[in-house]
């Protein structure tokens, strides 16, 4: 990497509506992100969380201000440049997971592979190491709706990081999980997914998982109010 810098937002504006229905999601929000730390956004619903991880993973284009990820102007670059940076950089996991339910697990995760013009054989094998390193070698050939919401949560996870991005971004990873499966997806992500290398920012309501974060962001009311430090666990 050329910089300890993953991620830096510069004074991000965003609106949604028309006339009077028209509001302010993001009011010059700047932040910044390192490799090797897990930041975690919280706040209030509404409060313009998730419409910052859009905006700084090159899903949202936002209406002022600037992102860089590792040095590179994300808003700056052409659409398709944008999407190909997108597909080899950046990971996201969505709070519903996302996943195609006609295709197995396997071929879930290999999606991103594929889009890549990895040969499909290729990608179903690298698809199947991955599963395993989020221990579901064993679910490979199921469906995803014969997979609990923690398992799905993972190949979720394993279908972000196949294509070894830098940054990875979680929507919410523990929403829908109970606290025991919440607690072990995170631990997992935090232990055996980040590493020096790699940033994770993560949006999320769950107080139980603060403490693995190693830092804290409040946002409120389209506005990052102030930085509170993570457990680190």
């Amino acid at each position: 990497m050329t910089d300890s810098i993953a991620i830096e937002a510069r004074a991000l504006d965003k609106w949604f509506g028309e006339g009077a229905a028209r509001t302010q999601a993001l009011q010059g929000v700047s932040m910044q992100a390192r490799f090797g730390e897990m930041v975690l956004i919280v706040g209030p619903s509404g409060s313009g969380k998730t419409t910052l991880l859009s905006v700084i993973s090159g899903i949202l284009r936002p209406d002022g201000g600037s992102v860089s990820v590792d040095g590179v102007d994300l808003w700056a670059q052409p659409d398709d440049r944008l999407a190909e940076f997108r597909l080899n950089r950046i990971g996201f996991v969505f709070q519903d997971y996302h996943l195609f339910p006609r295709l197995t697990t396997a071929e879930n995760v290999a999606i991103p592979l594929i889009l890549k013009r990895r040969p499909w054989d290729d990608a179903l094998a690298e698809a199947q190491r991955y599963l395993a390193v989020v221990g579901l070698e064993n679910r490979a050939a199921l469906p995803p709706v014969k997979l609990s919401g923690g398992e799905q949560q993972r190949v979720a996870i394993a279908r972000a990081i196949v294509s070894q991005p830098d940054i990875l971004v979680l929507d919410e990873p523990t929403a829908s999980l109970d606290g025991d499966t919440g607690r072990t997806i995170i631990e997992f992500v935090k232990h055996q997914v980040l590493n020096e290398r790699r940033c994770i920012i993560t949006v999320t309501h769950d107080a139980r998982i603060f403490e693995y974060a190693d830092r804290i962001l409040h946002m409120e009311d389209g506005k990052l109010k102030d930085i509170v430090p993570g457990g680190a666990r």
